[in-house]
């Protein structure tokens, strides 16, 4: 099997430093100095015409001096010196590159002209970049320490499954930091600063491949590729490793300040949540939380299923985990009739059902809590048992036999998560994880980490693929604006109901088409320039006879010249009034990172106010649709909400699976595409206002 393109940078049997400082504290010198206290086994090459030596190794005046292949080399030297060093670099034969030296594309102008020509000199011989402006590399097992970051003076690695990819080197000193005061084994690290080209989605790539990374944690603030960053998501779930995602710009000033620090898109934020979900990874709030997941993921397998059990020896902090598990997610299913009743039997003092409040006097039964422990993971098909032991981890005596008969437990119940709560001192800690247990001193976060890993397991047995569906010829891609008449002829075409309407030229026109289709009716303004019809008058509904749809026709075109001279008219549109239903809106956003996503939520005026929309991937399969439906909070309307019939939702996926088709076939021309409202009834549904944006180049 070949290795990775990106291996180099990970694990070379040699290096050189372009920059290389005598001084050990120095930028040019801590790689160096971290380098030999770890014991790196490589060679190892500083690059310094002024001296002989640095830190007791041979010094080279020019990289041609070397002797030998180099494998991997850092550029630490002044940013207008980086390209120079880059040439020596391709000299040498050197095809794997960090420029660890800022003054690049996160400064200005100049800056961004020079990380352009160290990028095309490097494309142009076949050369990786890691940088610039980047904080460097970590291999903890190989101790390839190619970084000048000062978290590694004070917190030395210990080897183990957690890798850390961010584009922030601050970012990934602090979460390494972290991680080290937890306890939590590291394998790699890397920190891609400006991603001139390697980036965040091609490291998790590597690590996706790589042996020795069981859980990918990484960071990034903004995104160059969004199918890159697809590819490796799956990659690595398709691989059995979790990826834990933070993502910054969030705010629309958290945005700024990252296209500023990186010059990268942040990007639509719910896009990118959605595309997180459906490509099985997770996405963090906090480094901490990120930490606690990424904790579950090394002591444990994937749970199957989301259910668990709370065993506590305090009532009020059960109630607690039992709110928390609600808030994230976890079923906390009562326990079955005969075991509730042979519980009830050996523990009568006992309170509630699930959670099980113990009390205190389950120190007096024998084999306590954890024979209690042991009847709900055999008489029960729970994947995780959170036991809550107060002040019990801090009392050796008394922990130790417990502790002992869990971790038997755990042996007998390889498949379940057995997560223990309370406080506890570093050495429990160890012992509790070197029984193959987990331990947290907050229920909170407990239950918030247990959460994340049933509902990331439950990404990872959702169908990958998508079912093809039905769908019509692809139309031709527009060529000009379209008014609404336009827009819904193209959205029938792929299988979107529509009323049967008419344009009208004149007022005696309108007439006649409102009596061929019966009485009330309603009249609209039909212009490519007009999007908003309400905000100038353009719509009148509830027409009760001829007289009416005349002086409708006059009406709304003497109030499009008013309020909107420059438009163009193609007319009035005269339409039978649609009966009631339940108003949903239905969408396209042509996302510059991702492509095509359709969205769905709550139509109407509803739409701004609660915001209650989801998006998903185009193009949509059936079960695509489904899920698109089930993730807003107003699904429940739609299926029968207090006694209303259910709605007709199989027309609502045919018309969503339809609408992701006609976002494929005009993706390049397409900005957006509102329908809204898009009515819902039990026996149908029916488009009754459209507008399709097209982009600039398009339009």
């Amino acid at each position: 099997m070949s290795r990775h393109p990106l291996w180099p940078f990970f694990d070379p049997a040699s290096v050189a430093i372009i920059g290389a400082s005598t001084d050990p504290d120095k930028l040019g010198g801590r790689p160096i100095r971290f380098l030999r206290e770890a014991g790196y086994a490589g060679r190892i090459y500083p690059i310094n015409p002024k001296v002989g030596e640095v830190q007791g190794l041979t010094a080279y005046a020019a990289l041609a001096d070397v002797p030998g292949p180099v494998d991997h080399a850092l550029i630490i030297v002044p940013a207008a010196a980086a390209v120079a060093a880059l040439r020596d670099c391709i000299a040498k034969g050197v095809r794997h590159v960090q420029v660890l030296s800022s003054g690049f594309a996160e400064e200005d102008e100049a800056g961004r002209e020079r990380q352009a020509a160290l990028l095309a000199l490097a494309r142009e011989h076949g050369v990786r970049l890691l940088g610039p402006n980047c904080l460097g590399i970590v291999s903890v097992r190989n101790h390839f320490h190619a970084t000048f970051s000062t978290a590694l003076e004070a917190l030395s690695p210990q080897p183990g499954g957690i890798s850390f990819a961010t584009q922030s080197g601050a970012f990934g000193s602090c979460a390494y930091a972290q991680a080290i005061q937890r306890g939590l084994g590291i394998a790699r690290i890397v920190a891609t600063g400006n991603e001139a080209d390697v980036d965040v989605a091609q490291a998790i790539d590597f690590l996706a491949e790589d042996e020795q990374t069981r859980v990918i944690c990484a960071a990034i603030e903004g995104c160059r590729d969004g199918d890159v960053l697809r590819g490796a998501l799956r990659k690595a779930a398709a691989a059995g490793k979790p990826v834990i995602l933070m993502k910054v710009g969030a705010s629309s000033r958290g945005q700024l300040a990252a296209a500023t620090h990186t010059g990268a898109i942040a990007g639509d934020d719910r896009v990118f949540d959605t595309v997180v979900r459906e490509c099985g990874a997770w996405r963090a709030a906090t480094i901490e939380q990120m930490l606690d997941i990424a904790y579950l993921c090394t002591q444990f397998s994937m749970p199957a299923n989301a259910q668990a059990g709370v065993l506590t020896v305090s009532g009020g902090i059960g109630v607690l985990m039992a709110d928390d598990a609600e808030r994230h997610g976890v079923e906390i299913p009562p326990i079955p009739g005969p075991l509730a009743a042979s519980l009830r039997a050996q523990v009568p003092f006992a309170i509630g059902d699930n959670p099980l409040d113990t009390t205190a006097q389950i120190g007096a039964v024998k084999d306590g809590i954890a024979g209690l422990a042991g009847l709900l993971l055999r008489g029960t098909a729970w994947s995780t048992l959170c036991l809550y032991l107060a002040q019990i981890p801090c009392d050796e005596r008394r922990f130790g036999p417990i502790l002992a008969s869990l971790a038997a437990l755990r042996r007998e119940h390889p498949d379940r998560l057995i997560v223990l709560v309370g406080p506890h001192s570093a050495p429990v800690r160890e012992q509790v994880e070197a029984a193959g247990l987990a331990i947290f001193a907050d229920p909170g976060r407990a239950m918030a980490a247990v959460g994340a890993l049933c509902a990331l397991a439950g990404r990872w047995r959702a169908p990958r693929g998508r079912t093809p569906s039905a769908r019509p010829p692809a139309l031709p891609l527009p060529q000009a604006r379209f008014d609404e008449l336009q827009a819904k002829q193209a959205l029938a075409h792929y299988g979107l109901p529509i009323l049967p309407e008419r344009l009208c030229a004149t007022p005696a026109e309108a007439a006649a088409a409102a009596r061929e289709m019966g009485f009330p009716v309603a009249a609209k303004i039909v212009s490519p320039d007009i999007a908003h019809k309400t905000e100038i008058g353009g719509v009148m509904l509830n027409l009760a006879d001829a007289p009416a749809v005349e002086h409708a026709h006059e009406t709304l075109l003497a109030r499009a010249r008013r309020h909107a001279p420059e438009a163009r008219i193609s007319g009035v549109l005269v339409a039978p009034m649609s009966r009631p239903g339940t108003e949903t809106i239905l969408g396209v956003h042509i996302d510059p990172l991702f492509g095509p996503m359709v969205m769905f939520g709550l139509g109407g005026v509803a739409v701004e106010l609660f915001q209650d929309v989801a998006f998903a991937s185009a193009p949509l399969d059936d079960a695509g649709a489904e899920a698109l439906i089930d993730s807003v909070r107003a699904s429940r309307l739609l299926k029968g909400w207090r006694g209303q019939p259910a709605l007709d939702t199989a027309v609502l996926r045919q018309a969503l699976i339809g609408l992701s088709y006609l976002a494929v076939d005009w993706r390049a021309a397409l900005q957006g595409i509102d329908v809204n409202p898009f009515v819902i009834r039990p026996d149908g549904a029916v488009c009754l206002d459209a507008l399709i944006t097209l982009n600039e180049a398009a339009a």
